[in-house]
C-alpha cells in the first residue's frame, strides 16, 4: 500500500471496529505443509490482535483469521457466510437478495474457491441471534448448510456461546493476501484498493439489535443444527481392551467446541505441529480422533507406542 503510516493505522482502526471480536487470532502459514496446505496457527507469546498486526494484514505481510465470538459477552460484530463449492456464488447471491429484502445491506467478498457474505451489526450482537437468522434463512431458501463432509455454506458464528477458555471457529480476515495464491480477494461492490474497499465497508448500513430481534422473533435453531446429546460411553469391558488416545497423550489439551485439540504425536515425530493443535479428540468419545494435517490412525497409534494390531489371515 502507498498510503502513509498514519492513514494505514487509521484504516487498521476502522478494520478493527468492523471485524474484531476478541484479542485472540490465528495467522496463516507462509509456507505449505507436506500436503500443500497453508494452515492457520495461533502465534506464540503475544496473543492480542493489535493495530500493528492489522496493519501487517492490510499490507499483505501476514494473513490473519478472526474469531467470531467474544466469550465474555457471547456476541459478535458480524454474521459471515462462507461458501466454497460448485454453486457457491449462486447460493450467496440468493442469500444476499433475501437479506436485502429483509432490510439488510450485506457485503459480498470473493474468495479462493467461492465467496463470503458479511452483515455487520451496529454493535456486537448475540451469537445465538445471528445464528437464528442465518440458519433459518438458509432453510427457507433451501440452501445446503455444511455438516460433516457434505457441501454447503458455513455460517459464522458457528456456536451459540463459548466458555472463556474456548476459541470457537475463525474465518479468514477480509482484504488480506491468501498465502496459497498470493492474491487479495476483494468485495465486489467497490474499487480494488484498500482505501476504496474500507470506505465502501464504512458506509454500509449496520443491523441494529431491535431489527435483529424482530427478524428472529419466534424462531428456534432448526433441529438438524442443534447440538447432539452428549454420548454416554458404556462402562469398560474388562474382557476387551479399547484404545482411548487420551491415555497416551502428554501434551497440553485445549478445548475447542466438541473437541480437545493437542499436538499430533505423528506430526511431532516429523518435527511438525509446534503449536500443538493438529490432533482433534472428540470430548464425548475419546475413541474418535483425527489429525488435521492428514496423519493416518496407523501413524498416530505407532507414534504413541500402541500400534494397531494387524488381523491374521486364515
Amino acid at each position: 500500500m502507498k498510503e502513509g503510516d498514519s492513514a494505514i493505522l487509521q484504516m487498521a482502526a476502522a478494520y478493527r471496529d468492523l471485524f474484531v471480536n476478541r484479542g485472540a487470532y490465528t495467522v496463516q502459514s507462509q509456507r505449505p505443509d507436506a500436503h500443500g496446505r497453508y494452515n492457520y496457527f495461533r502465534p506464540r507469546g503475544e496473543q492480542c490482535l493489535s493495530l500493528e498486526v492489522l496493519r501487517q494484514h492490510l499490507e499483505g505481510a501476514i494473513t490473519v483469521a478472526l474469531y467470531a465470538i467474544d466469550p465474555r459477552t457471547q456476541s459478535s460484530r458480524w454474521l459471515a457466510v462462507d461458501a466454497d463449492y460448485g454453486t457457491a456464488l449462486k447460493d450467496l447471491l440468493r442469500l444476499r437478495h433475501a437479506m436485502k429484502q429483509d432490510g439488510l445491506e450485506p457485503a459480498l467478498e470473493h474468495s479462493r474457491r467461492g465467496g463470503h457474505l458479511w452483515v455487520f451489526g451496529s454493535e456486537p450482537l448475540p451469537a445465538r441471534q445471528w445464528r437464528l437468522y442465518g440458519l433459518n434463512l438458509a432453510v427457507r431458501l433451501k440452501i445446503p448448510v455444511k455438516q460433516g463432509k457434505t457441501d454447503g455454506i458455513e455460517i459464522f458464528p458457528r456456536q451459540d456461546e463459548l466458555r472463556e477458555d474456548e476459541f470457537g471457529n475463525a474465518i479468514r480476515g477480509p482484504l488480506g493476501v491468501h498465502r496459497r495464491t498470493n492474491r487479495r480477494y476483494w468485495f465486489y461492490d467497490a474499487a480494488k484498493t484498500i482505501t476504496e474497499q474500507m470506505e465502501y465497508l464504512r458506509t454500509l448500513e449496520r443491523l441494529t439489535p431491535a431489527t435483529l430481534l424482530k427478524l428472529t422473533e419466534g424462531l428456534d435453531i432448526p433441529e438438524q443444527f442443534r447440538p447432539k446429546p452428549e454420548v454416554v460411553l458404556p462402562p469398560p469391558n474388562p474382557g476387551r481392551r479399547e484404545f482411548r488416545i487420551l491415555e497416551y497423550l502428554h501434551s497440553r489439551l485445549l478445548r475447542r467446541g466438541r473437541d480437545y485439540r493437542t499436538q499430533c504425536p505423528s506430526c511431532a515425530r516429523k518435527g511438525e505441529d509446534k503449536n500443538g493443535t493438529r490432533l482433534a479428540v472428540l470430548i464425548a468419545d475419546p475413541r474418535t480422533y483425527r489429525c488435521w494435517a492428514g496423519c493416518t490412525k496407523e501413524e498416530i497409534r505407532a507414534a504413541v507406542g500402541c500400534p494397531i494390531q494387524q488381523r491374521r489371515a486364515g
